[in-house]
């Protein structure tokens, strides 16, 4: 009985789509002809999508996120740094920040070959610059 119900309302949705369709009621929609922006949150357990869509919809961004935005812009201005001084103040940052995590976490934030974001590290974060020795 339950399966007839559901094609019963699946039908019922088709129908009413297709009459909407006919009647222009898809007709300029924002974004029309626009790619659609899908978010990739394949790395957030199933259970806790949702909780976590409606909290990024707040603006809240979880303390591991904010860590890790906080690592980037550190990685881009040391990338960017020619003072000795600041090199050195913006990888103390670095230090604190891992500090916070490994706290949090209660285990240590290793970037190993493995991790996503070791490339990125390994690319952004150069001993030289190109064309200097």
């Amino acid at each position: 009985m339950a399966e007839n119900f559901l094609h019963f309302m699946a039908s019922q949705a088709e129908r009413r789509i297709a009459q909407a369709q006919k009647e222009g009621a898809f007709d300029h929609l924002p974004g029309e002809g626009k790619p659609l922006n899908i978010e990739d949150d394949s790395a957030v357990p199933g259970e806790l999508r949702m909780a976590y869509k409606v909290l990024k919809n707040a603006g809240y961004l979880p303390p591991e996120l904010a860590d890790r935005k906080e690592i980037n812009t550190i990685l881009d201005l040391l990338e960017h740094c020619e003072e000795g001084a600041e090199k050195v103040r913006q990888m103390q940052k670095l230090d604190v920040i891992l500090m916070r995590m490994n706290n949090r976490r209660k285990r240590s934030v290793v970037i190993t070959e493995h991790d996503p974001y070791y490339e990125n590290v390994v690319r952004r974060v150069t001993l030289l610059k190109k064309g200097r020795r």
